[in-house]
């Protein structure tokens, strides 16, 4: 099996950035093989990188299928700096993404309470007792059956954009856990059915995450399977 391949976006003495492809997994647990140092690895490994003596430290999680940009800190002073600005809402991120439909206002904020879906503890869902959550979001290109999305989460729950949009009735293309992997059966154009039927993960990209009191912004091209499907949706994927 193909290993996914990750690119080295930015390389500091205390600070990694690497673009995170689809289909690797950064889930923790305490079974064997799933701590944060085996997750390190696998990315480092991706990237072409080895671990060193003093390994970097994970700054945040993508869900599996999710592509974009991965900080990892080289020393405890810049992880500390680093979780520090994300939890304080000092780092601006955008991600994006393919949505169904066309959302109404084409700009506008996402303003739901998230929690752990009770019937499938896989899925988070909008609950009155959940955590308060918040994505605004704005609308690129109004293209065939769907929407070319830019989001700005203001926080950072599991799932949050993921939920958020399939809760407004516009799931993301490809996304299986909420609803987006078989509205392409709806689509008449055949070529474009097919090509949507095709897309074998949500289509979600973490496109920027700056830091401007830390001197930091790094950007991530979108993947291969992302780029390619909106130039045949008729729409080149800069934005």
């Amino acid at each position: 099996m193909d290993v996914p391949k990750a690119e080295v976006l930015l390389e500091r003495d205390d600070l990694l950035a690497l673009a995170k492809p689809p289909g690797l997994s950064m889930a923790t647990s305490g079974r064997p093989g799933k701590g944060e140092a085996d997750v390190v690895a696998r990315l480092l490994a991706a990237a072409g990188l080895s671990c060193g003596a003093e390994p970097p430290r994970l700054v945040h999680r993508l869900d599996v299928g999710t592509s974009g940009v991965v900080l990892l800190a080289r020393s405890q002073a810049t992880h500390r700096a680093l979780t520090r600005a994300l939890q304080e809402r000092r780092a601006e991120k955008s991600y994006r993404a393919l949505a169904w439909g066309h959302p109404v206002p084409a700009r506008g904020r996402l303003d739901a309470p998230l929690g752990r879906d009770p019937r499938d503890g896989r899925r988070m869902a909008v609950r009155p007792d959940g955590k308060p959550s918040a994505t605004r979001y704005e609308t690129l290109r109004r293209l065939p059956s769907c929407a070319d999305l830019r989001l700005f989460p203001e926080t950072g729950r599991t799932h949050q954009i993921r939920v958020h949009l399939a809760h407004a009735g516009h799931p993301i293309v490809g996304d299986d856990l909420y609803g987006g992997a078989t509205r392409h059966r709806g689509v008449r154009d055949p070529r474009l059915r097919a090509a949507f039927a095709a897309v074998g993960r949500p289509l979600l990209h973490a496109e920027r995450i700056s830091v401007p009191d830390l001197g930091l912004d790094v950007v991530a091209p979108l993947q291969p399977d992302h780029a390619e499907l909106l130039l045949l949706l008729g729409a080149p994927p800069a934005g």
